[in-house]
């Protein structure tokens, strides 16, 4: 377990989706305030706005990725989208579920088909693997910055007057 794993993990006892919580987790990495992270990550939960499509705790490493590793050149595309599949493939081999799919991840045939959040109560935490998930995706971020350092921010030029 790592740290950032762990604060990922208890941001989810706060009522956050599971997007939020990786990207709460790595907001300072990130660059970005706690109330910047939470806002952009917030429509990842439930799968995508609830729809139970791809992980928001796999999202929210999609997130942390592109906003650390991401670039500005259309050309380096396909270099991040390798590293996003290779994380995909990491996530999956280590959630037990093998997936990156909300619904499957959750047990589910289909989406439930409402955008209302379920209450948070203690039998919505004790039923949910989300908690274990999110805090695997911690994990994992973690590990990928330790193995790739992140790069320094570029100088700042002088502009001309």
């Amino acid at each position: 377990m790592s740290q950032h794993g762990d604060a990922a993990y208890e941001a989810f006892f706060q009522g956050y989706n599971c997007s939020q919580c990786i990207a709460l987790a790595f907001a300072q990495e990130m660059g970005l305030t706690r109330e910047q992270a939470l806002k952009i990550s917030s429509g990842f939960g439930g799968g995508v706005g609830r729809m139970r499509e791809v992980c928001g705790a796999f999202s929210g490493m999609v997130l942390v990725l592109g906003a650390i590793y991401g670039n500005t050149d259309p050309a380096g595309k396909s270099a991040l989208y390798a590293e996003v599949q290779a994380l995909a493939e990491q996530y999956r081999s280590r959630n037990g579920g093998g997936s990156i799919v909300c619904r499957e991840l959750l047990g589910l045939k289909q989406a439930e088909g409402s955008p209302v959040a379920s209450p948070r109560t203690g039998e919505y935490y004790r039923k949910r693997p989300c908690p274990q998930l999110i805090r695997l995706a911690g994990d994992l971020m973690e590990e990928y910055i330790n193995a790739h350092p992140i790069p320094a921010p570029p100088e700042p030029q002088e502009q001309s007057r």
